[in-house]
């Protein structure tokens, strides 16, 4: 597997690891059982909303540990617009790509820094807990990747249903049964839907 010599420097030498004591917001995504995760600590300035510090502890392989480095390094000295305006796209383009199988590396970091953002802006008032619905579902399916080629599923049209319905959630997924990685793509949905209470049943169809 080729990776270029910024994804090899962040990760001999990762910077903003560690945790931060009286963090003003903390977000934890991903799971160890699943081979990656990501925990991002933010310190904010209450007037300006600047983030003033950040660090990130991770579990997993290299690129995950390169792109907490780089997603934080590129978060730190921005307001949290700023970083919530971060996507996991430029922190790939950052490190001067990554393998595809490894894109949803980029994916973790970037969403484990917009929770944190997002705990911060609903701790603080200026954002209100958002309804979960068959959206919110939708939302976090653009945010499983297909490792062959590095895209999310629903930009490759994959996804074929999304139903929602009384805590039931229904994915139809359109991956043929001899696709080396299909147990991959559903492992990634099971990842990003399970932690969501609303979700008593996940059904995902193939």
């Amino acid at each position: 597997m080729q990776y270029s010599q910024k994804v090899l420097d962040h990760f001999m030498k990762p910077h903003n690891v560690g945790e931060i004591k009286d963090a003003d917001a903390v977000a934890t995504e991903g799971s160890p059982a699943c081979g990656d995760q990501v925990t991002v600590y933010l310190k904010i300035n209450q007037e300006t909303h600047v983030i003033e510090d950040v660090k990130f502890k991770s579990y997993g392989c290299a690129s995950n540990i390169a792109t907490g480095s780089m997603i934080t390094d590129m978060a730190m000295g921005k307001t949290i617009d700023e970083a919530l305006a971060i996507t996991w796209r430029d922190a790939m383009e950052e490190l001067d790509g990554l393998p595809p199988t490894k894109a949803h590396c980029s994916v973790l970091a970037a969403d484990t820094l917009h929770e944190a953002i997002k705990n911060y802006q609903i701790s603080h008032g200026l954002r209100k807990v958002e309804d979960f619905s068959k959206e919110t579902i939708i939302d976090e399916l653009k945010h499983v990747i297909y490792p062959q080629v590095g895209e999310d599923i629903v930009t490759l049209k994959m996804v074929k249903y999304v139903g929602y319905d009384d805590g039931v959630a229904i994915i139809d997924i359109e991956i043929p049964s001899f696709d080396k990685y299909r147990d991959n793509v559903v492992e990634e949905i099971r990842e990003h839907l399970e932690k969501y209470q609303q979700i008593k049943d996940l059904q995902i169809n193939m």
